[in-house]
């Protein structure tokens, strides 16, 4: 029997570990991506016919919804789908979690405004999600529902079954993460929306090489990065990569059950008082910009720490050099798959499953113990 190798761990050692499932979907990613752009290419005249008569709709709002990681794609994508994408005047993208649509419909959702409600989920069966399709429908008068998945069994899926209102874009099945933590499905789902909104083959390819690159040169350097004795750790973006920075944060605290506090923060917002965190055991993740702009903010604030000489490490993922030429939306998926990598391994160092950081189940794969109350408009 064959048994496979992922970050650099046999599979025996993953599964005496309870880490195979992460450790697999980590790596599986580029592969995956590829997986998607051929199952999209049979799909578009399908997608392309269903969104052109949604997308011409005046003062069309296209709102991005999802709960925790799933939320995150489309704070990622927001402000780059609102300068990329060929809209009319009135129209445009926003991003706002089912969460918060849950707990305050009434100020979300507006009746008189025609809607493309984008949702996420990896099994979609989180309560959250469900609710939100629902209230949508009963406050929106004019309402569309884009369903991006990874489980074609999830609720979110089959409630679209039959209804011309409804369009289901699923993710291959890989894509659906068997491990508690969302990876190969938080990129799929944000290459996706990427895909079919602002498609661009030049930059997936270039992101598609350095990921490869970091998965196939950088294992070692992530492996003793993990191996530094931090009690906090700061991932730091700006742009789309604050969204990635938030990401990271979550990735690394729910992979080490808690265990290591982690914080994000753009370079900008970090002196504004969430730089006091920083001491001897803090290690800062910058996420640079490949915008010149941009990247001159990152830069200051890096000499900046280096100068204050307070936190225990200062680093980042790549070079600068291997950055240029990608648009920061985009380098948001190399970078989120390093941060994946760091997370498995700070896990393993915590003694912790990745697989299963919380077997008491305090926190769960898919959310549970959600009341979703019923809603009526004074």
């Amino acid at each position: 029997m064959t048994h496979q190798v992922y970050l650099g761990l046999e599979q025996g050692t993953l599964e005496q570990k309870n880490a195979f499932w992460t450790a697999r979907e980590i790596s599986q990613q580029p592969s995956v991506w590829q997986q998607l752009l051929a199952q999209m290419v049979q799909q578009q005249g399908e997608l392309q016919d269903w969104l052109k008569p949604v997308l011409a709709l005046p003062n069309l709002r296209i709102i991005l919804t999802g709960a925790g990681t799933s939320a995150y794609i489309g704070e990622a994508l927001q402000a780059h789908l609102n300068a990329r994408m060929t809209m009319s005047a009135g129209q445009r993208v926003e991003a706002i979690s089912t969460t918060d649509i849950l707990s305050n419909p009434g100020l979300q959702l507006r009746k008189d405004v025609p809607t493309l409600l984008v949702s996420y989920g990896r099994s979609g069966n989180s309560p959250e999600s469900r609710a939100a399709v629902e209230l949508a429908d009963q406050l929106v008068e004019d309402c569309w529902h884009l369903v991006v998945s990874c489980n074609p069994e999830g609720a979110l899926v089959t409630s679209a079954k039959d209804n011309p209102r409804y369009k289901v874009l699923l993710m291959p099945s890989a894509a659906h993460d068997q491990s508690f933590a969302m990876t190969s499905s938080f990129t799929s789902m944000m290459l996706a929306t990427l895909m079919l909104f602002t498609p661009d083959q030049a930059q997936y390819d270039k992101m598609r090489v350095l990921a490869e690159q970091i998965l196939l040169r950088d294992l070692d350097s992530i492996e003793t990065l993990a191996a530094l004795p931090c009690r906090r750790l700061v991932f730091l973006g700006s742009g789309p990569l604050l969204a990635i920075a938030r990401e990271a944060a979550l990735k690394v605290l729910e992979l080490t059950a808690g265990g290591l506090p982690s914080f994000y923060e753009s370079p900008l917002g970090f002196r504004h008082g969430p730089k006091s965190l920083i001491d001897n055991s803090t290690q800062v993740l910058l996420l640079p910009s490949a915008n010149a702009y941009t990247g001159r903010y990152d830069a200051d604030l890096r000499l900046e720490l280096q100068k204050d000489a307070q936190a225990l490490h200062i680093s980042a993922p790549v070079a600068l050099s291997q950055i240029a030429g990608l648009e920061d939306v985009w380098l948001g998926f190399p970078y989120i798959l390093y941060c994946q990598m760091l997370g498995f391994f700070k896990a393993l160092q915590f003694g912790i499953s990745p697989d299963n950081p919380c077997p008491t189940g305090e926190v769960n794969r898919v959310v549970q113990g959600v009341n979703i109350y019923p809603y009526r408009q004074d």
